[in-house]
């Protein structure tokens, strides 16, 4: 879950470290997990920086594709002058061009899809986790402690009163602050009577 989250059932979204690989245009591609067989070469990759020691083969082995790969040369031939016959499958080349070749998922167009049910505290605000940090979200006093609904793509946020389907706020995250204020002055919204002033001094 520190690597990816595509395997979480639609939970979360991206965290921190794919958002940093998409922001530099690094393509990922993870192993199955729980399957040990496909962690081979970044097991011995990672031996090697810990040991400090150069690999065993300094230059690597040809690709399929030279002329000196054992899947591109020929069978040999018997003492007749044919080819040797195959018995078990075709020749080594036409096994490896014909196989599919596996390849990273692509996710540069998916977005970041959430829906998710909160209650505002006692001032007002939700929080939302984005790209691994948690923001805080004023929604006004006069909705604390409501169920709301939030609609989350990407950095556009929607917050829904979840019993009367009311727009409380709708909003860009900006992840550069912590806080998302409402924008609105502090105070009772406008409209709202105000109870009568008492006397400064009351008569006894």
């Amino acid at each position: 879950m520190v690597f990816t989250t595509r395997l979480s059932g639609g939970k979360g979204g991206r965290n921190g470290f794919e958002h940093e690989l998409r922001r530099r245009g690094i393509t990922q591609k993870n192993g199955k997990p729980n399957h040990p067989q496909t962690q081979g070469k970044v097991e011995r990759f990672q031996q090697t920086l810990k040991t400090g020691s150069p690999p065993r083969h300094p230059s690597p082995p040809p690709s399929p594709s030279s002329s000196s790969s054992p899947a591109r040369s020929p069978r040999p031939a018997t003492t007749t002058g044919r080819t040797a016959p195959c018995r078990n499958g075709p020749p080594p080349a036409t096994a490896y061009t014909t196989r599919p070749k596996a390849t990273p998922g692509n996710r540069s167009a998916d977005t970041h899809h959430r829906v998710r049910t909160d209650r505002p505290g006692t001032n007002g605000n939700v929080t939302l986790r984005h790209a691994g940090r948690l923001y805080h979200i004023g929604t006004g006093r006069t909705h604390a402690r409501t169920h709301v609904l939030l609609l989350v793509q990407d950095l556009h946020i929607r917050v829904i009163n979840a019993a009367t389907g009311e727009l409380i706020r709708e909003l860009t995250l900006d992840p550069n602050r912590n806080y998302q204020p409402t924008g609105r002055p502090p105070g009772p919204p406008p409209g709202t009577p105000r109870p009568p002033r008492k006397p400064k001094n009351p008569e006894p």
